[in-house]
């Protein structure tokens, strides 16, 4: 079987391409991961899952408006905050106001261990209590109704991935939800 010449010069530079995109991807790969400084890998899950929250989020109507917020008079950070209309739980029970959502993400590869949510102890809701003050005290109102979220991300293997959403997981004082 015999090849025109032409055809034959259309394959031979559509494998000349190929070869050349595939050089490039490799030496922009290379360079990022000399650039980058390697992190352990609770860190890629807990930056993976934060990403997939965000866009889970999106997709049900909130409106995110700060990822990984941090003050400079507190330590710690704010995973998400964002806005939602449909507030099912809304601590003032006014449903008709926007909501104000701290929202706190919790990424795990396995359900074995325990539930992600619950490693959101007393010392993470003080935490988000003492930032969520600060980020309040910069809004021109600050009357807003508010609340705290847990949003539990699984990325096991052979799996989809699995979100729990906990809206308004705990209130503003302990004890009080």
């Amino acid at each position: 079987m015999a090849f025109s010449p032409l055809a034959q010069n259309s394959r031979v530079l559509r494998n000349f391409r190929l070869r050349l995109l595939e050089s490039a991807l490799e030496a922009l790969d290379r360079a990022a991961v000399r650039r980058r400084p390697v992190r352990a890998a609770h860190f890629v899950t807990g930056s993976r899952g934060e990403r997939a929250a965000l866009f889970w989020l999106r997709r049900h109507g909130y409106v995110v408006v700060a990822h990984s917020w941090r003050s400079a008079r507190a330590p710690g950070d704010l995973d998400l905050i964002a806005w939602t209309s449909d507030a099912p739980v809304n601590p003032s029970g006014d449903a008709s106001r926007p909501t104000l959502c701290f929202v706190e993400v919790k990424t795990r590869t396995t359900r074995a261990v325990a539930p992600a949510h619950l490693a959101v102890d007393e010392d993470k809701r003080r935490t988000m209590r003492r930032l969520a003050r600060h980020y309040l005290r910069q809004l021109p109102r600050r009357d807003v109704p508010t609340r705290f979220d847990i949003l539990s991300i699984y990325f096991e293997k052979d799996s989809p991935t699995a979100f729990e959403h906990f809206p308004g997981a705990f209130g503003w004082e302990e004890g009080n939800r």
